[in-house]
């Protein structure tokens, strides 16, 4: 006389429901979110959006003008040519002098520059490195003095490329690295 017995649920549990409701949710929100952002980055072409490199500005006459004149006009991909070694010199300072280390790339546009840039390297080294021994602890110790050197690099091995190589073939000089001691 054992009777079975049997027991029903009281209610269902739909926990499992919820969950498949959630991950639905999560999953169209996912999609939705690729969509406007494919949407805003491609633009009316289809393609992502790429700045343009030869943007240009419009003056009071209406002419219209590069934005920066001194950049050279040649359309190509920008390449960067880094220099093999780090510069390590010396710059006087007020109690003593200090050791500065910069490692550097120059960006060009196009394969044809980029193969005068490494052609002329020993140029570039040896421009950069009588603009850097110009500069004392107190500009370098600045954000700004650090521009200004750059900036003083980036113009000094246009100058010294424009007569050799016929162009500036350089657009510009990027610190990669930069530590003073």
């Amino acid at each position: 006389m054992a009777e079975e017995l049997e027991l029903e649920p009281v209610g269902k549990k739909s926990g499992g429901k919820k969950k498949l409701i959630i991950i639905i949710v999560a999953v169209l929100v996912l999609l939705i979110g690729a969509g406007v952002a494919w949407f805003l980055l491609a633009g009316s072409s289809g393609e992502p959006a790429k700045a343009d490199s030869t943007e240009q500005t419009q003056d009071k006459e209406g002419k219209a003008e590069p934005n920066e004149p001194n950049e050279p006009n040649e359309a190509g991909e920008a390449l960067y040519v880094a220099l093999p070694q780090p510069f390590v010199f010396n710059v006087p300072g007020n109690q003593r002098s200090r050791l500065v280390q910069i490692s550097v790339q120059v960006m060009v546009r196009g394969a044809d520059n980029e193969a005068l840039a490494k052609q002329h390297l020993p140029l570039i080294e040896s421009v950069l490195l009588s603009t850097f021994s110009q500069f004392t602890e107190e500009q370098l110790s600045t954000s700004q003095g650090r521009e200004n050197l750059r900036t003083a690099a980036q113009q000094a091995v246009r100058d010294a490329l424009t007569p050799v190589a016929g162009k500036p073939v350089v657009e510009r000089v990027l610190f990669t690295g930069f530590v003073m001691q």
